[in-house]
């Protein structure tokens, strides 16, 4: 049986440090099509807000996912770090809305599980894990940030196959 390509976008949200990736999923393993940090040069949050609107835009117009992966805030030690990252998370919730793209959200400990097996797994063990799983994985000492975009696409990309697969099967 042929499994028709799935682009998949995941997005690790933060308040200085955005990370991106694109992958697709057609056979046994994904491939990284591209990722990255979010630019964020200006000062102000809310306009940080809309260069992160833009540019997300521009990544669902150029990749046309079929699904996004959304790391959700699972808790938070300051406050202001929190609704920081809320905020970023509602722009990158309205711009996906915005475009009909279908968001799934995953609690870090969700993210971990599904890639490693393990909801405890540390940072490493996540990067050896994608290093393992999905083809052109940046080098290891990459940004954790772009890692965690990787694993939060990855788990989209079997959350959404699985959910087509429901629809088929009802």
């Amino acid at each position: 049986m042929t499994v028709s390509p799935l682009i998949t976008l995941g997005i690790d949200p933060g308040t200085t440090a955005i990370g991106y990736a694109v992958i697709e999923s057609a056979g046994a393993r994904p491939r990284l099509k591209t990722a990255g940090i979010f630019p964020a040069r200006a000062d102000a949050h809310s306009a940080r807000l809309i260069e992160l609107h833009r540019a997300l835009s521009e990544i669902l117009t150029r990749w046309s996912p079929a699904a996004v992966g959304v790391e959700r805030i699972f808790f938070a030690r300051n406050a202001k770090t929190a609704m920081a990252v809320a905020e970023t998370r509602g722009a990158i919730l309205l711009t996906t809305a915005l475009a009909g793209i279908t968001l799934y959200e995953y609690t870090p400990l969700e993210i971990k599980k599904m890639v490693t097996g393990d909801g405890r797994a540390d940072k490493a063990q996540i990067k050896k894990m994608i290093a393992l799983t999905v083809d052109s994985a940046p080098e290891r000492g990459a940004r954790d940030d772009i890692f965690d975009a990787i694993a939060a696409a990855y788990c989209c990309a079997i959350g959404h196959r699985s959910a087509i697969q429901r629809k088929e099967i009802l």
